[in-house]
C-alpha cells in the first residue's frame, strides 16, 4: 500500500471526513495517487440521501472490477453513509470490496485496510450510531490549507419524513463549547483564514450538553479566535433564533451568507415532511433576516415531486421562491430512500409531472439569482481568492462574504495560485447568474 484515491460524494460533513481520511491514509505512509495512476487504495466516501449517489457508487467500483481481474492489488473500501446503511449487503453486489465502514469509525480505517490486506478476505466493520467517538482530533489533510471544516455537531433530532441522514448518522451529539473555540484557535495558528462551522442543524448546537442551543454564543467565540472568516452549513428554520440573527448581524467575521433550507412552499406539505413550520413562519424569518441584515445572501434547498404534492403545493413553492429572493436554490427531484416514512406514502408523483414542475423551479431561480447579482455592479467586494479559473488560468477565482463566484484578470506579475487564501478588493463590473466578473483594486 503506496497510494490511495478518495472519491468523496455528498455534502461538506463528508467533505471534511474525507480529508480526515487523507490524513490516516498519509499517517500510515500512503501518498495520494496520480491522475493516470492507479492507486493501491481506493476509499469510497459516500452519501445516500439520493438514489444518484447509489447509482455512482455501484458504477465505479464496478468499473474498478477490471484491476481486480488484471491482477492489481488494489484495495477498494466503502465508507460514508452507504456503508452505514448497508454493511455486509454491500459485498452480496459488490464482491470485489475488500472494506466496509461506517460514519462511526473512520478511525479505525488504517487497522481495517491493514487487515484486509493480510487476510486477503473482506473486512465489514459498522458501528451503531453513538458507539464511536466524537472523532474530531483525528489527523487531517485540508484540501486548502487557508480554509477549514469544523464540525460542532452530529447527527440529527428532527427526523424529516424523507430524511435519511438521522438513521445512519446518529441522533445529534454537539461537540463541547471549550473543543471548538480551541481547534479554531489552533487553525488560526496555523494560517487558516477560514472555517466552516458543520452540522445537520447548527442552530441547535448545544441543546444536548448544556440544556439548551448556544450557537449564537459560539459563532462570537470563535470571531474572538481572530478568524478572518466564519460560514456554518446547515441551518434549520424552526431552530434560527433572533439571538442567532444578532450575533450574524453584529459580528463582521461571521459572513453574510445563510443556507436555509425551505424544501417546499405548502404547509400541507411541509407537514409531511415534519418540518415544523409553516411558509408563513419560514417568509416571517425571512424578513427578520433581511432587516437586521439587508446585504444577506441566502440559499436553500427545495424538493420537487413529494409524494402528494398537487399543483396548488407547487405553486406555493413557486410564490415562497418570489418571497424569498433568493441568491441560489439547491433543487432536487424528491428520491425516495428506504427505510424513511416518505418512501411508503401513498400518491407517489409521476415522473413527467415532476420535471416539468422541476424546470420551472429552476427557471424561477436562474431569474431570482440574477436579480440579486446584478445590483452588486459597480460595487467594491471583498474576495478570499481560492486560486485560478479553470477556464482560464490567468483569472483569478474567489468568493465574497456572501458567497458569490467572482472572477477578475490577474496583473501580469501576479499568478492567480499566488494569490490564493488571501483578501483582495474587486471592483464588479458584470453580473451574470451565478457568478461576478471585476478588476482587482489595490
Amino acid at each position: 500500500m503506496d497510494t490511495y484515491e478518495i472519491r468523496t460524494f455528498g455534502c461538506q460533513m463528508n467533505k471534511h471526513d474525507s480529508e480526515r481520511i487523507a490524513g490516516l491514509l498519509a499517517s500510515m505512509g500512503l501518498t495520494e495517487a496520480g491522475e493516470d495512476q492507479t492507486a493501491d487504495v481506493v476509499v469510497f466516501n459516500t452519501c445516500c440521501v439520493r438514489e444518484k449517489a447509489d447509482e455512482r457508487l455501484y458504477g465505479q467500483v464496478a468499473s474498478l472490477k477490471a484491476a481486480k481481474t488484471a491482477g492489481l492489488d488494489t484495495l477498494i473500501a466503502v465508507g460514508g453513509c452507504i456503508g452505514q446503511r448497508d454493511g455486509a449487503k454491500l459485498l452480496r453486489q459488490l464482491p470485489h470490496i475488500d472494506v466496509v465502514f461506517g460514519t462511526h469509525n473512520i478511525a479505525r480505517l488504517p487497522q481495517l485496510l491493514t487487515a484486509a490486506a493480510e487476510q486477503r478476505d473482506a473486512v465489514v466493520e459498522v458501528l451503531e450510531a453513538g458507539e464511536g467517538d466524537f472523532t474530531s482530533d483525528l489527523p487531517t489533510l485540508r484540501e486548502h490549507p487557508w480554509h477549514a471544516w469544523v464540525p460542532i455537531a452530529v447527527g440529527c433530532d428532527n427526523f424529516c419524513t424523507y430524511c435519511i441522514v438521522p438513521y445512519v448518522r446518529g441522533r445529534e451529539r454537539s461537540r463541547t463549547f471549550e473543543d471548538v473555540v480551541a481547534e479554531v484557535g489552533r487553525l488560526v495558528a496555523d494560517g487558516v483564514v477560514e472555517v466552516t462551522l458543520l452540522g445537520q442543524n447548527v442552530n441547535s448546537y448545544g441543546r444536548d450538553l448544556y440544556g439548551q442551543p448556544r450557537f449564537a454564543e459560539l459563532l462570537r467565540a470563535v470571531a474572538a479566535t481572530g478568524i478572518g472568516r466564519i460560514r456554518f452549513t446547515t441551518s434549520h428554520p424552526k431552530d434560527l433564533s433572533d439571538e442567532t440573527i444578532a450575533a450574524m448581524a453584529e459580528t463582521p467575521q461571521v459572513c453574510r451568507h445563510l443556507h436555509l433550507p425551505a424544501q417546499s412552499g405548502s404547509d400541507r406539505i411541509l407537514k409531511l415532511m415534519n418540518r415544523h413550520y409553516t411558509a408563513g413562519s419560514y417568509l416571517a424569518l425571512v424578513d427578520r433576516l433581511y432587516t437586521a441584515m439587508p446585504d444577506l445572501a441566502l440559499t436553500t434547498d427545495l424538493i420537487v415531486g413529494f409524494p402528494g404534492e398537487q399543483e396548488d403545493d407547487f405553486a406555493g413553492t413557486m410564490q415562497l421562491v418570489e418571497a424569498a429572493r433568493y441568491d441560489q436554490a439547491f433543487t432536487f427531484i424528491y428520491s425516495p430512500r428506504e427505510g424513511t416514512p416518505a418512501a411508503t406514502m401513498a400518491d407517489q408523483v409521476p415522473h413527467d409531472v415532476i420535471q416539468e414542475r422541476f424546470d420551472r423551479l429552476v427557471a424561477a431561480i436562474q431569474s431570482s439569482a440574477l436579480a440579486k447579482n446584478l445590483p452588486l455592479v459597480d460595487t467594491m467586494q471583498r474576495v478570499l481568492v481560492e486560486g485560478a479559473s479553470k477556464r482560464d488560468p490567468r483569472m483569478l477565482l474567489g468568493r465574497t462574504g456572501g458567497n458569490k463566484v467572482v472572477h477578475a484578470p490577474c496583473p501580469p506579475e501576479l499568478r492567480p495560485s499566488g494569490l490564493a487564501g488571501r483578501f483582495v478588493d474587486v471592483e464588479v463590473q458584470e453580473a451574470q447568474t451565478w457568478f461576478l466578473l471585476g478588476s482587482l483594486r489595490g
